[in-house]
């Protein structure tokens, strides 16, 4: 199946590595050209040299720019470098890494307000850069990578359970403000990946029982229904499919990615 994405050009956050390295990946193999960015220059630009080194004679491009998504301003450099590079902007990812774990007691205002920035002002403010492109072009697609905590809260991941479902209501909002303009909006809600995030919530969490991280992840997996973690593969080929021309009736959807982990119908 063409998915129509050769000469597209996408940013995707937080990608030097796990999901977004994965969906930057995703792309590029489908031919779209893909800005990519982390805070991490160094780990960034190997991301950039590895997925390009996968079709050396591709006519797309993966460009690396350095951008802390918690800062006003580095995103909008991001936006507008993408802009003088490409003259476009036709897909965003958003992204970010997840918030600090600890039980409600121990969350300071500090780290409520680096989690609502990390995860919450990063997308508002990636979407208010890339809108008016899209709108110029009248058409875009906007993809949030969100959480399983967005549908299903968990009670050790306390400013993840409250800031991502935020995230799910703003996204249904814009879906339903820019359809008509070619503009379309979704949102994926991961489960179990393996990811380094996960190993350290894995880590964190087994320490606090006294077992082992092998001993908890073998605990873990029997929650899902297909019995293992996913791969950063797995998720990056669902919002490959929303960021083509295939999805083009689909917008406002809330999608999980999670081998039936989460409970609910909706």
């Amino acid at each position: 199946m063409d998915l129509g994405l050769r000469g597209r050009v996408a940013i995707v956050c937080a990608a030097s590595q796990g999901l977004g390295k994965a969906t930057a990946r995703g792309l590029f193999d489908e031919g779209a050209n893909v800005v990519i960015s982390s805070r991490d220059a160094g780990r960034l630009q190997a991301a950039a040299r590895e997925i390009a080194g996968k079709a050396p004679k591709s006519e797309a491009r993966v460009v690396p720019i350095v951008a802390d998504v918690t800062d006003a301003h580095q995103i909008k450099e991001l936006v507008a470098s993408t802009v003088k590079e490409f003259g476009r902007i036709d897909i965003l990812v958003t992204n970010a890494g997840g918030p600090p774990v600890a039980s409600f007691p121990d969350l300071d205002d500090t780290l409520w307000e680096k989690g609502i920035s990390l995860n919450l002002m990063s997308t508002i403010r990636c979407i208010r850069e890339v809108l008016p492109h899209m709108r110029k072009r009248r058409w875009g697609r906007i993809i949030a990578i969100t959480s399983i905590t967005a549908k299903q809260p968990i009670n050790d991941l306390v400013i993840s359970s409250t800031v991502r479902p935020g995230i799910l209501g703003l996204m249904h909002v814009l879906s339903n403000q820019y359809a008509s303009e070619g503009i379309l909006v979704n949102s994926i809600t991961p489960g179990f990946i393996l990811t380094a995030r996960q190993k350290e919530i894995a880590d964190a969490r087994a320490a606090s029982k006294g077992i082992t991280p092998e001993q908890y992840v073998a605990e873990l997996v029997r929650e899902v229904p297909v019995k293992r973690y996913g791969t950063p593969e797995e998720l990056a080929n669902v919002i490959v499919f929303l960021a083509s021309e295939r999805a083009s009736f689909v917008t406002g959807a809330t999608i999980s990615v999670d081998g039936g982990l989460t409970k609910g119908i909706l």
